[in-house]
């Protein structure tokens, strides 16, 4: 490392959507002149790049600022800089009274400012000088000329479509947070789309809070994510493309055929369904009722073949009854969703859920999220033993000296299932490979390397 340069080491907390954020700001680092280390200990500067969804995430992002106030503490000279969703969610700055030791908070807006904030921090010697810089309604978007340091392996690439939200679920608060909807041109994402392919990724996924609200923002112009869809299919090469963060509501007909026939778009759709009782998905303001939820479930089984469908759902919701939980939890048996999440109820500050009435107690949410989960995890037992003897293709992800771990289609990145694979020739990160299954779990396969024969 050279002594001249001042190193930054980031931690990058919660959804992939803030993730793309914090390869934006390494980037521009980059270009500034510092440089970007992943040991700590080399660092002078400590960004951490926080998540505040709900009160686990926000508890994460206060474990790390507490372990950065110790790492600062080792040695002079060092700052420590909190940028993203604690910062924009932290309305009455209690979190910047509780960690005095931090030396910056920045909002959305100024990730591409970060090399300018950290000169003002070392060069402004003023007792009473600003720490908190963000603006209450975000605003800032990257595009596909904006630097951005590859983060990820590099054999696949998050590319972020929009950012912020207008949907206003009753539970939610990113629109608080991270701002309105802003959607990005579609030849900007067809820009970044085709270099990353060329750069050798072989796995793009396409990420939003809501990437079917995709160009609703811009007035006047044709685009949506159906005309986004089927321009990003047609780049050339070896690859998937995934699709992550579908409300129901604006999953259409013609969406559904451009998937049906796509080259590159792999049958996964990451759809938050959140309920099925009408009575729940009105106040949660889902904008969808029960009948329309399983129209769309039966259009996608029907006309996609070996469509895989990640859903969450949301338990113990004010209101939420013991006959609306049964609802919901034969719509999980019934439906058997090859992929789920459940979360127990939180009640967030500024939301129009958090002073309904009938507020269900925490514990029981919670148990009814254990619930869904077991009658989930008996679901992916039984579809996983399905696939004994048989071949699926394979992205590698990882390789150590006897195995390798990769992902089918059906999966995607440290949030989904794996394929552990018994080694017997030399791999590389990001090769497609056949595999013949002979184990499983409730949430893994095992197999061989195979020919596709």
């Amino acid at each position: 490392m050279k002594k001249d340069i001042k190193y930054v080491y980031f931690v990058s907390l919660g959804c992939s959507k803030n993730f793309v954020d914090t390869e934006v700001m390494a980037a521009y680092l980059i270009k500034h002149g510092f440089g970007i280390t992943d040991d700590a200990r080399c660092a002078s500067i400590f960004v951490i790049n926080t998540c505040a969804f709900i009160p686990p995430a926000r508890l994460e992002s206060e474990n790390n600022i507490f372990k950065a106030t110790k790492w600062k503490k080792k040695a002079s000279g060092r700052k420590l800089i909190v940028t993203g969703c604690l910062t924009q969610w932290d309305k009455k700055e209690e979190y910047l009274k509780k960690y005095p030791e931090v030396d910056l908070w920045l909002g959305i807006d100024e990730l591409t400012n970060l090399s300018e904030k950290i000169a003002y921090l070392y060069n402004d010697n003023q007792k009473n000088r600003s720490k908190v810089f963000c603006k209450s309604n975000p605003s800032y978007l990257y595009n596909n000329k904006t630097p951005r340091l590859q983060l990820t392996p590099a054999h696949y690439a998050f590319i972020k479509i929009a950012d912020g939200c207008d949907n206003r679920c009753s539970y939610c608060s990113i629109p608080s947070i991270r701002g309105p909807l802003r959607s990005r041109s579609t030849q900007s994402i067809l820009f970044e789309a085709e270099n990353l392919i060329i750069k050798g990724v072989k796995e793009l996924i396409i990420i939003a809070q809501d990437i079917t609200a995709f160009a609703r923002d811009t007035k006047g112009k044709k685009d949506n994510l159906t005309t986004l869809v089927a321009n990003l299919d047609k780049i050339r090469g070896d690859h998937w493309i995934r699709l992550h963060y579908l409300h129901p509501e604006g999953i259409t007909d013609e969406l559904i055929s451009v998937l049906k026939n796509s080259e590159h778009i792999i049958p996964y759709l990451d759809i938050p369904i959140q309920h099925i009782s009408d009575n729940i998905l009105k106040r949660m303001n889902r904008k969808v009722t029960q009948k329309e939820v399983l129209n769309i479930l039966e259009k996608l089984r029907q006309n996609i073949p070996g469509i895989i469908i990640r859903t969450t759902f949301l338990t113990g919701f004010p209101g939420e009854t013991e006959k609306d939980f049964n609802e919901l939890m034969n719509f999980v048996k019934e439906w058997k969703f090859e992929r789920l999440g459940v979360f127990p109820f939180y009640s967030e500050p500024n939301t129009k859920a958090a002073t309904m009435d009938q507020q269900v107690p925490f514990y029981i949410a919670k148990q009814r999220a254990n619930d869904i989960y077991a009658i989930h995890t008996e679901n992916s037992l039984n579809f996983n033993s399905k696939f004994i003897e048989k071949k699926v293709k394979v992205i590698i992800d990882s390789v150590t000296g006897t195995r390798a771990i990769g992902r089918t289609y059906m999966d995607s990145p440290d949030i989904d299932n794996t394929v552990t694979i018994s080694k017997s020739k030399t791999l590389r990160f990001g090769e497609f490979v056949h595999v013949k299954i002979n184990g499983f779990t409730a949430f893994d396969l095992k197999g061989k390397l195979t020919d596709i024969s």
